[in-house]
């Protein structure tokens, strides 16, 4: 190794042992099951707030959105505008009624809903399968980040933070990993800021050079009718499937009422508009100076531009937040995954706290073995695909569970099935398919325009025609929804 890949290697060093140190704090308070699983539902506010900031801002958005942009052009920016205003739709429809739901997963809240242990089972595996396909970028961003770095192979990176997660999480749980979280996501901001303002500096001190012009900048995603599709189906993906994320929505069970919930989500949205202003600029360095036109942009262009020993320590500084980045979105996810392993899988075996750790073990090796075989895949596409099955599955599921009276069990079976099947086509296709070329490739390339109405329509028409079945509790389940804390219910 170069002496150039020193500070690269001594960020990942100071974020792994940062982490393991905060996590060792929160094993302190961590002694209950419901510590491990919702942080006993003590989590204030602010502190939520900057936790979902750290493990929603995960690879994609670290480095995809800058890649993106720099590839394909300004419209790109519709996946940081979606994934931001994801979070106003998740304040307006669902974040108070679900955390007054009482439930603790995703599949907790299914049941309870519509009293039906087949929902229960379905949601585990999509919750499963969603937080794999979401762990898999993780794992290769952090493989090509220490890569580029320091001339690792990229099989290093992946396990490295896949043990350090398992160790975090396995360790103190929910409670601890809030705290990480947290001090993760202004690690992100700092590590993404301090470059950008030095880089900007020395763009205008060069004269300031133009993005290089061409067609590429301000291109569409696409030509005629199947770039208008694409952009209304990312649009489409990446506002609703912020609700039907498992690690985005299982924070919010860690709200001490309702209202901390809605004000938790406001403070998210500001956290996060803040974060999406600084990939851009990388983007459009990245086109002036030349970089290339990969998930690399943002850790290549400090020593494109400034070389030397400040442009090593800016890359130190942007490998620490990307792999800031990589820890605490995976860490959320091996929450959520192994959360619903020990209560649904491992729960007759073990007990509940060895059960969540034998589930992280679980959830975070799967998806690390996956990352090491399986073939390279755009950091900001592969998200992109699990925010396409969330929004087809959990989206349609909460929104209909929480506003609608008449959702049956059978309903809900039809459209899980019928969104999740068609979701996972475009999955499988994406994988292992090339580029888009005909209107079937775009349609199964970008699925939410079509597989999002499918999984509504299917569970509505589904439960009109077993309506007799609409759970006997359903109304009184509803009433507690949406009726705030401060209200007492009648318990007679």
């Amino acid at each position: 190794m170069s002496t150039d890949g020193v500070p690269g290697l001594v960020a990942l060093v100071l974020v792994s042992l940062a982490t393991l140190a905060i996590g060792t704090y929160g094993l302190r308070v961590s002694r209950t099951t419901s510590d491990f699983f919702v942080a006993s539902r003590t989590v204030r506010p602010g502190l939520n707030a900057s936790a979902i900031g750290g493990e929603y801002l995960s690879a994609a958005s670290f480095l995809g959105v800058a890649a993106l942009v720099l590839t394909a052009g300004a419209q790109m920016l519709w996946y940081p505008i979606g994934w931001t205003a994801g979070y106003l739709v998740l304040l307006v429809l669902v974040a108070a009624p679900l955390r007054r739901s009482g439930a603790y997963t995703l599949p907790d809240f299914a049941e309870a809903r519509l009293r039906s242990r087949r929902v229960r089972a379905l949601c585990s595996v999509l919750v499963v399968a969603i937080g794999w396909l979401y762990l898999l970028p993780q794992f290769q961003g952090a493989g090509l980040t220490l890569s580029a770095a320091v001339d690792a192979p990229e099989w290093v990176g992946a396990l490295v933070v896949g043990v350090v997660v398992v160790v975090n999480v396995g360790s103190g749980g929910m409670r601890s990993v809030t705290f990480v979280q947290a001090f993760q996501y202004w690690l992100k901001l700092t590590a993404l800021l301090v470059p950008a303002l030095v880089l900007l500096v020395i763009w205008s001190g060069d004269g300031r050079p133009g993005t290089g012009g061409g067609d590429g900048w301000s291109m569409p995603l696409g030509a005629g009718n199947q770039g208008l599709y694409t952009t209304y189906s990312i649009v489409l993906a990446t506002f609703l499937g912020t609700m039907g994320l498992p690690h985005v929505v299982v924070r919010f069970y860690t709200n001490p009422d309702g209202r901390a919930a809605r004000r938790t989500t406001l403070t998210v949205l500001a956290l996060l508009g803040i974060f999406y202003l600084l990939p851009p600029v990388y983007a459009a360095l990245g086109r002036a100076y030349g970089a290339d036109a990969d998930d690399t942009v943002v850790l290549e262009l400090p020593r494109l531009m400034l070389g030397g020993l400040g442009g090593d320590l800016l890359t130190g500084l942007v490998t620490a937040g990307a792999f800031a980045a990589f820890l605490s979105t995976s860490s959320g996810l091996a929450i959520a995954v192994s959360g619903v392993l020990a209560q649904d899988v491992l729960g007759g075996r073990y007990s509940g706290i060895t059960a969540f750790r034998v589930g992280a073990t679980v959830a975070v090796g799967v998806p690390l073995a996956a990352a090491v075989l399986a073939p390279d895949l755009s950091v900001a596409r592969a998200v992109g695909l699990a925010f396409a099955v969330a929004a087809s599955t959990f989206c349609p599921l909460l929104v209909l569970g929480i506003w609608w009276r008449g959702l049956t069990a059978a309903g809900a079976v039809a459209g899980l099935l019928a969104g999740g099947l068609g979701s996972s086509a475009g999955v499988v296709w994406t994988l292992y398919d090339g580029d888009p070329e005909s209107w079937g490739d775009v349609l199964l390339g970008q699925p939410a325009a079509w597989s999002v109405p499918l999984a509504f329509g299917a569970m509505v028409c589904v439960s009109l025609l077993t309506r007799a079945t609409v759970p006997g509790h359903a109304r009184r389940f509803m009433v507690r929804l949406h009726t705030p804390e401060v209200v007492p219910l009648d318990r007679g």
